[in-house]
């Protein structure tokens, strides 16, 4: 059982480091092709820190333990809009102002992602005859962003630096580098489910989401260091919509995911209860601190109640 647990230790740091170094690459990309720092949060930085969710779900389904998706996606949800939105708020030390269209287009986004979510879900079964909605929603999403990103169409004669191959080949490298940590990761948590007699699921919902979203804490901490706090914002809301409509579904296209009835009890209605809390607080289109340590205190709840302690 120790093997097992250092085999998901070190597997888990390779999946995190592989992350995180594939993040970087992809802001600098995106920064070549002329994407405002909000958008490089939301699409760039956020699928990029999503991809160990990704990936570990697809693996999940192809070693027949697909209870680990739902578990995942949501715990990584509530670990982003509760815990990282938390501390970003409360390091920034002044409330952090959202822009009219964070308002207005992306945060829907999440709430329509949330439902979506919650409708494929409930009868305990995810298909891909119906998670396909959520990824052709998540295209239509990305259309959107790059289309107002203000990327040059080819017609305007500005100078731009060389391309950056070494970004590129770090890109390809570092993504190598995430498959075989995710998969690693997923036989571990199989094998000390099997020990321990607990629901791959429940390790799903915490240890694994916990570990899977400190790419976007790692990004999101160094955001606030340079004085961005709302590219830190877009980088919580682009993970959550990518986690909740892209990783079901990709897994779902590997054979059918089961979504445990405990997760239906507790952990999905609190998944909605969060979206809805955030969505609310965030009408004023500002974040302070206090509302970011309530964040915090909500979180710790949830993971109090997931784990069995309260």
């Amino acid at each position: 059982m120790l093997t097992q647990f250092l085999i998901f230790a070190a597997a888990l740091a390779a999946l995190l480091v592989s992350a995180r170094f594939f993040t970087s690459a992809a802001e600098r990309l995106g920064a070549w092709f002329g994407m405002p720092p909000f958008v490089v949060g939301v699409f760039i930085v956020g699928v990029g820190t999503s991809l160990p969710e990704l990936i570990s779900s697809i693996l999940a389904v192809q070693q027949g333990v697909s209870e680990i998706v739902p578990g995942n996606v949501i715990g990584a949800s509530i670990s982003n809009l509760l815990l990282i939105t938390g501390v970003v708020a409360w390091l920034n030390r002044r409330d952090i102002v959202l822009s009219r269209n964070y308002i207005f287009i992306d945060l829907h986004y999440l709430i329509g992602a949330l439902i979506l979510f919650a409708a494929v879900a409930y009868d305990g079964s995810i298909r891909w005859q119906e998670a396909w909605v959520g990824m052709a929603a998540f295209v239509v999403y990305s259309l959107y962003l790059i289309s107002e990103s203000g990327v040059p169409d080819g017609s305007q004669n500005t100078a731009r630096p060389a391309f950056p191959t070494k970004a590129l080949l770090l890109l390809l490298a570092s993504g190598v580098g995430i498959y075989f940590g995710a998969d690693y990761t997923v036989s571990s948590i199989s094998a000390i489910a099997d020990g321990l007699g607990i629901p791959p699921s429940v390790i799903a919902l915490t240890v694994l989401s916990l570990g899977t979203t400190l790419p976007e804490l790692a990004v999101n901490i160094s955001a606030i260091r340079q004085g961005k706090a709302e590219m830190a914002v877009g980088n919580v809301l682009g993970s959550c919509i990518f986690n909740l409509m892209v990783v079901p579904g990709a897994a779902a296209m590997f054979g059918p995911v089961a979504v445990p009835a405990a997760l239906l009890g507790f952990s999905l209605p609190f998944l909605l209860g969060s979206g809805l809390f955030f969505y609310l607080l965030t009408q004023d289109k500002t974040l302070s601190r206090w509302e970011g340590l309530l964040f915090i205190l909500l979180f710790t709840l949830f993971l109090l109640k997931a784990a069995g302690v309260a």
